[in-house]
């Protein structure tokens, strides 16, 4: 009986520690995360786009971005760029009426570094800002239907990012 008592505990804490690595975040399990280099002839000013299967894409700095590599302490960020303030963004519907529409040269932010750095963050893909974002990723995006797949196809895929940028061959979203 004994034995019987040490083997369930031992088969519980395997799926225990087992199911922690089997778990995958919500991000990790639907989106898939493609790469925009040197965004706006910027170097080294990568974007990480993840796509989801049903269009939205949310973005966020790549890991080789100057801010997340070399890891800044941000003092701010303005949403208010190009005589626009992306936090005035009212959608509304299901078809996301009154979205701000945005070019792959459209900027969404700006972030200032504590040691006096700026950067311009841009879209990076052409859609409608459905909501800009603060706490770890910059907006969420949803392209028109019809420009969908070609956005995409303009995207790095996770292995060209690492072929590209070698230092961060560790990368994913985020």
């Amino acid at each position: 009986m004994e034995t019987n008592i040490e083997h369930a505990t031992n088969d519980q804490s395997e799926s225990k520690t087992g199911s922690d690595k089997t778990h995958l975040s919500v991000v990790e399990r639907y989106y898939k995360p493609k790469y925009i280099l040197d965004c706006q002839a910027n170097e080294d000013e990568d974007l990480c786009i993840l796509t989801h299967s049903n269009r939205i894409c949310i973005i966020t700095l790549a890991p080789s971005h100057p801010v997340v590599r070399d890891k800044k302490t941000i003092k701010q960020i303005s949403f208010k760029v190009g005589g626009v303030d992306r936090l005035n963004n009212k959608v509304s519907g299901k078809g996301k009426r009154g979205a701000q529409e945005l070019n792959a040269g459209s900027p969404i932010c700006k972030i200032a570094c504590v040691d006096g750095e700026e950067f311009t963050v841009y879209s990076g893909i052409k859609g409608q800002l459905i909501e800009p974002l603060t706490e770890g990723y910059i907006a969420i995006v949803l392209p028109k239907l019809k420009d969908h797949e070609q956005v995409l196809k303009k995207l790095k895929t996770e292995e060209e990012y690492k072929q590209r940028r070698v230092d961060f061959s560790g990368a994913g979203g985020s």
